[in-house]
């Protein structure tokens, strides 16, 4: 099969286009046949081994999973002989990265309780740029921010893959939700249902005087201090990403500056979860949310969708489409 080879550390140009073995599925896992896979921040970390200290986990002198890619949709090839939830023809999705990752791949081999059958209203595209994405932003929302109907939602980095999602999820639960983006990214935010817009390059969402109840912070650098400012007196900030100096001072400082009073702190995305994944498959099969795709790229260009994704201007997700759907 063609696949995307990673033998190495390095920038996305060390990626190799090349043939290599089909895998074989164990029994309890099952063989697909991938259509699409999804673009993740956490695919160039790992092939950059940033941090270093993740190389522990991930491989110390180079990638112990030369194949990235999380995020997949395709059909079901085979099944192992104790699977029973799926079987062959089935459409699925879902988040490998607790897996071994292979996404950037023509075939992969995944555990069942990885994946969940695709809604059959959206296309492969749109269903390999969910689990990642969407399932962090869920459980930043529901399991960090114990979101409640009738709260006032901000997400900072409301245009991105987290944010695009964030944005949809609250709104599903019944809140007032105020999106922070760059002007160019305005008219997306208004069409995913967010109440208000603030475009950062205008107004400073930390300084208007306005509070919140739970703030998501999917991207877009703010001091802890200022977060804390925007947040009503019990509200909740939690954190899903950002930059690696972001989580360093979230660690660090975190902790200390919401030491006292009634506010809270927490951070966002516990991994891939079978659970978590059906719930969000339901909104997408309910049309209450709906991926945003920038662009799509061919396997064979990769390294090139990587390379867009780690400018970090992408609207919604970056999306590989592999064979025929």
């Amino acid at each position: 099969m063609k696949a995307i080879v990673s033998i190495k550390y390095g920038s996305p140009d060390v990626m190799e286009f090349k043939e290599i073995a089909k895998p074989t599925h164990k029994d309890d896992e099952v063989l697909v046949k991938v259509y699409a896979a999804g673009v993740n921040a956490a695919d160039w970390r790992w092939l950059r081994g940033d941090p270093l200290v993740g190389r522990f986990m991930y491989g110390l002198l180079k990638p112990k999973n030369p194949v990235l890619g999380a995020d997949i949709a395709g059909v079901v090839e085979a099944v192992g002989a104790n699977v029973t939830a799926f079987q062959p023809g089935d459409a699925v999705f879902g988040d490998l990265s607790a897996d071994g990752f292979g996404g950037f791949a023509e075939y992969v081999c995944a555990r069942a309780d990885a994946l969940a059958l695709k809604p059959a209203n959206i296309t492969f595209e749109q269903a390999a740029a969910v689990p990642m994405a969407a399932v962090t932003a869920l459980q930043g929302l529901r399991t960090t921010g114990k979101i409640q109907p009738g709260q006032k939602v901000l997400v900072n980095g409301a245009s991105g893959g987290v944010g695009s999602f964030a944005v949809q999820i609250a709104k599903a639960f019944g809140t007032e939700v105020t999106a922070v983006v760059s002007t160019r990214n305005v008219a997306q935010a208004r069409s995913l249902g967010a109440d208000h817009v603030i475009d950062y390059t205008q107004e400073d969402f930390t300084q208007n005087g306005q509070q919140y109840d739970l703030i998501l912070a999917a991207n877009g650098y703010q001091p802890i201090s200022s977060y804390k400012r925007a947040l009503s007196p019990a509200g909740m900030y939690v954190m899903t990403g950002g930059s690696n100096a972001q989580m360093f001072q979230a660690m660090l400082l975190g902790p200390w500056q919401f030491r006292t009073g009634t506010q809270k702190m927490g951070s966002g995305g516990g991994g891939p979860n079978q659970k978590d994944l059906g719930f969000v498959r339901s909104l997408l099969a309910a049309g209450k949310i709906v991926p945003v795709i920038d662009r799509c790229y061919p396997l064979n260009q990769v390294a090139d969708a990587i390379h867009y994704v780690e400018t970090g201007h992408a609207r919604g997700k970056v999306v590989i489409t592999i064979g025929q759907n």
